[in-house]
């Protein structure tokens, strides 16, 4: 059994907030001891309520909040801890000074599960160099981007995002059409999506003034506020729909997937995807960025397409090739649904951070 403490300073909505639960909730499942340590009015914090996770409240105030970095070295020595695994910037540190200023024997490993944007420079990666002793990277972009900035190849271990199958069960058709209902939304017009939080939508709503056809779309994830008005009105003057729902719950938002034709994922920073896999696994064409980790689910024309970053162009002739010619759609969906369900499936996901984990927890005797 190994004694795993997942810690994170964000946890709210979010693709990662649900893979951080699904997998502390399986691997805790699977009868190891699992703590997790963030914020009690997160998301995250929420989302573990009835799991055998045990939640500790905790606040993060920065990369240098030395108080946090006793507060998990306190409990790292009470629960005999094994392994922290920190999720985001504020608790990559602190783990770190944990480990250095009071529990030298705890391994700290680092999951990254986007494109960094910035590597801290050389002192921060010489903190997470010497600190860290694994860095888990979602995707074969995030890695080649975490060895590009300084972070040691030999540290870095990919281990995909993975989705459940039992979360696709259940789902109500007729809890769909009541939804679109509520939107007004007409069955007669082809429909796009866009789930994911402020993640260049611009890119879409450029495409649709292109389509030789009226659409409708809906942004779940994003506020109108948040994209340029100019783009919006452009679209609406062509004679698209457009509908921005905000933060949606997860069960909800599957129900979205069941109004759509496609679904698009214009991101230029995507780790890996749920929002990629929860499309694919229902049945919904996909159409995304060639960009972050959507090539490692996505071959192109196999079981969805991709597009060039910022070709809007290519992004409009995607939507209207699958619009118009649905024969092209059987077995691109079929060939994604198993893809997204065996592929890349949960079960796999926390298998391969058990064996990582275990890995490092066991003392070099023992691992021989």
């Amino acid at each position: 059994m190994l004694r795993i403490l997942f810690l994170t300073y964000q946890g709210d909505m979010a693709g990662s907030t649900h893979s951080i639960a699904m997998l502390a909730r399986g691997l805790a499942e699977r009868g190891h001891a699992v703590w997790l340590g963030c914020r009690e009015e997160s998301l995250l914090y929420q989302l573990l309520a009835d799991s055998q996770v045990k939640r500790v409240a905790m606040r993060f105030k920065g990369k240098m909040d030395l108080p946090n970095a006793k507060a998990i070295a306190s409990l790292v020595k009470a629960e005999q801890i094994q392994i922290i695994n920190a999720q985001s910037s504020w608790d990559r540190y602190t783990s770190i000074w944990a480990k250095w200023l009071y529990v030298p024997q705890v391994k700290v490993v680092h999951t990254r599960r986007q494109r960094p944007l910035s590597s801290g420079g050389w002192l921060q990666n010489l903190i997470y160099n010497k600190g860290a002793d694994g860095f888990v990277a979602v995707s074969h972009s995030v890695a080649t981007q975490l060895k590009a900035l300084g972070l040691k190849e030999e540290k870095i271990k990919v281990i995909f995002n993975g989705t459940p199958a039992e979360k696709y069960t259940g789902l109500s058709q007729s809890v769909s059409e009541a939804l679109g209902a509520g939107l007004q939304l007409s069955r007669d017009v082809f429909t796009i999506g866009c789930i994911s939080r402020k993640k260049q939508q611009e890119q879409l709503l450029a495409a649709l003034v292109l389509l030789p056809f009226a659409t409708q779309i809906i942004f779940v994830g994003i506020q109108r506020t948040e994209l340029p008005e100019p783009l919006i009105r452009d679209a609406e003057k062509d004679g698209h729909t457009l509908y921005f729902l905000g933060e949606v719950s997860s069960h909800e938002v599957l129900h979205y997937y069941g109004l759509l034709d496609v679904s698009v994922l214009p991101s230029t920073m995507e780790g890996l995807s749920q929002s990629l896999l929860e499309a694919m696994a229902l049945g919904v064409p996909v159409i995304a960025t060639d960009a972050g980790g959507n090539p490692d689910l996505i071959t192109h024309e196999h079981n969805g397409w991709l597009f060039e970053e910022g070709n809007v162009a290519q992004l409009a002739s995607l939507i209207h090739s699958v619009k118009n010619e649905p024969e092209k759609l059987i077995s691109v969906v079929a060939n994604a649904r198993a893809r997204a369900l065996e592929s890349f499936s949960l079960s796999r996901t926390i298998e391969a951070y058990e064996e990582y984990f275990a890995d490092l927890a066991l003392p070099p005797a023992h691992s021989q």
